[in-house]
């Protein structure tokens, strides 16, 4: 079974850094670009950051640029996202998505260009309070 499966999220306070990793089971990773998406109650499903399944491709949401790092080991089958300077309004459901490279949007960042077909995370919360 192809799984994604997301872990490094919780509680955490402004201005304080969380590092999420999403690692591939059932499959090799470094066939997939991967997406991290997010997800605040009552929002739409928001693209943060893409990564190209070699690493030479990265791309991020305008919210999130200079605060967030994407990265990825494929030797681990892992994907990381690194959130530093975090705020309020990061507070989500945090996902990690991937998609086969010859079927990749390059540089998508829109949900309904993964709704069908793409390999999900259950998904991982953050929480960003004092």
């Amino acid at each position: 079974q192809l799984q994604l499966v997301e872990s490094g999220g919780g509680l955490v306070q402004p201005g304080g850094s969380l590092r999420l990793s999403c690692v591939a089971s059932g499959f090799t990773l470094d066939e997939y670009p991967i997406v991290w998406f997010r997800q605040a109650p009552g929002k739409e499903r928001e693209g943060v950051s893409c990564i190209s399944n070699s690493g030479g491709y990265i791309k991020y949401a305008d919210s999130v640029k200079g605060r967030f790092t994407i990265s990825r080991d494929n030797a681990k089958n892992t994907v990381y996202l690194q959130m530093n300077s975090l705020k309020p309004e990061d507070t989500a459901v945090y996902y990690c998505a991937g998609e086969r490279e010859g079927q990749w949007i390059v540089g998508s960042l829109n949900y309904n260009d993964y709704a069908y077909g793409s390999i999900w995370g259950q998904g991982i919360q953050v929480t960003v309070s004092s």
